[in-house]
């Protein structure tokens, strides 16, 4: 069973998110901020990170600057979940650190099949 970190701070997406991962056998841990974020990765291990770039205060690349600076953490498996969807963000965020990229909204359909397929490569990295 994985244990999967969503950090989003926004309570439907959150909502959304949790439900899809809880319904699909995941255990899920809540962070609506950055430094929420950052004190659960201190004190819990995870699989898996879907980190919301648009945070308020210290934004997604921020959170996942500190991630990857940190032995303990750099090898977690971090997917941006954003709302930015310009040309070229997906290339920034795998070069940044990231596995992968979802885009908001969600595909509910799809959304349990990427996320058991990225947790797979994760554990291959």
């Amino acid at each position: 069973m994985a244990s999967i970190l969503v950090v989003e701070d926004n309570p439907l997406n959150m909502e959304l998110v949790v439900y899809l991962l809880e319904t699909n056998g995941m255990v899920v841990t809540q962070a609506f901020d950055g430094p929420q974020a950052l004190l659960l990765l201190t004190n819990n291990s995870f699989d898996l990170i879907l980190l919301d770039i648009q945070l308020p205060g210290m934004d997604g690349m921020e959170v996942l600057e500190k991630i990857k600076e940190n032995p303990a953490l750099k090898s977690i498996p971090v997917i941006a979940l954003t709302a930015h969807a310009m040309q070229g963000d997906e290339q920034k965020f795998i070069e940044a650190g990231c596995i992968g990229y979802i885009s908001k909204p969600i595909d509910v359909l799809r959304f349990p099949e990427l996320i058991k397929s990225f947790i797979s490569k994760g554990t291959d990295l």
